[in-house]
């Protein structure tokens, strides 16, 4: 376990001076077994995997869940020493942003609509502690879940644009039984939404369907949006189809696109996506 950067700097400097290659995976903690497929992904690229496990504070909003968000270092340290990882890094808030720091990464483009207009400056937060996990890190590859597709489209800008050498790589999504995506935010959920929000993945599902079928793009997401409402979800934040590369909005499904949306049920905010292809 590495608390520090000098920590984890020397560990890695050690593993390159016996020639080994390294990746790293970050994430917030509350580990479940998406997070788990990413571990096994890295351990598939390199020869040695770093797992961080650090509550970004810059990436939350005012009225969002920062105190209450779940954290369990002990409970995902073990997760990830059974997955196969290396290494947990688990710095502090002050080791990560010492007192008078001021620097932030923000990155134009991709960042904008989606999440980046329901979240403000949440681009920015995780551009900003991804930059600096690399550059403690400085990892051959790097994974990320394409649950957070936007946020994938984000880092791999930011890692391009700064010429940061590092591999990004997106793993595929996994889901429960039901096809709910995995994410550390479905503990939120009671016992009676918990089956509703299974409803998300059905939806978008059929909403490819149709899209690939030639159904309008207004029509489609509007019609989805109005079955996550009838389904039970509080508000949809945005359902919308994006080009897969570039994320501008897809008024006609030419090329590949991806689905997105961001739907409230009770107080938990679910996030999906699902490849369209025309």
């Amino acid at each position: 376990m590495a608390r520090s950067v000098a920590e984890l700097r020397a560990q890695v400097r050690d593993w390159r001076a016996a020639g080994l290659t390294v990746a790293l995976v970050p994430t917030m903690g509350a580990l479940h077994a998406g997070h788990m497929s990413l571990v096994r992904l890295a351990l598939t690229k390199a020869d040695r995997v770093v797992v961080s496990v650090f509550v970004n504070p810059t990436q939350f909003g005012p009225t969002e869940d920062f105190s209450a968000y779940p954290r369990q270092p002990e409970q995902d340290s073990a997760a990830i020493a059974a997955a196969g990882g290396h290494l947990v890094y688990l710095p502090t808030v002050a080791e990560m942003y010492p007192e008078g720091a001021s620097t932030m990464v923000e990155v134009s483009g991709v960042s904008a609509g989606l999440c980046g207009d329901a979240r403000p400056g949440h681009f920015r937060g995780v551009a900003t502690i991804v930059t600096k996990l690399l550059l403690q890190a400085l990892p051959d590859v790097a994974v990320f879940g394409e649950k957070d597709f936007q946020q994938l489209m984000v880092i791999r800008r930011l890692v391009r644009d700064l010429d940061i050498p590092v591999e990004v790589i997106g793993a595929p999504i996994v889901r429960e039984a039901d096809g709910l995506a995995m994410s550390s935010r479905n503990a939120y959920l009671s016992a009676e939404e918990r089956p509703v929000a299974a409803r998300i993945h059905a939806i978008l599902t059929e909403t490819a369907g149709a899209l690939a079928g030639g159904r309008p793009v207004t029509e489609a997401c509007a019609a989805a949006t109005a079955a996550l409402l009838d389904s039970g979800f509080r508000a949809v934040d945005y359902l919308e189809l994006r080009d897969a590369e570039t994320l501008t909005p897809v008024t006609e499904l030419t090329r590949p696109a991806r689905l997105f949306v961001a739907a409230f049920l009770g107080r938990t905010r679910l996030i999906d996506n699902i490849g369209v292809q025309p």
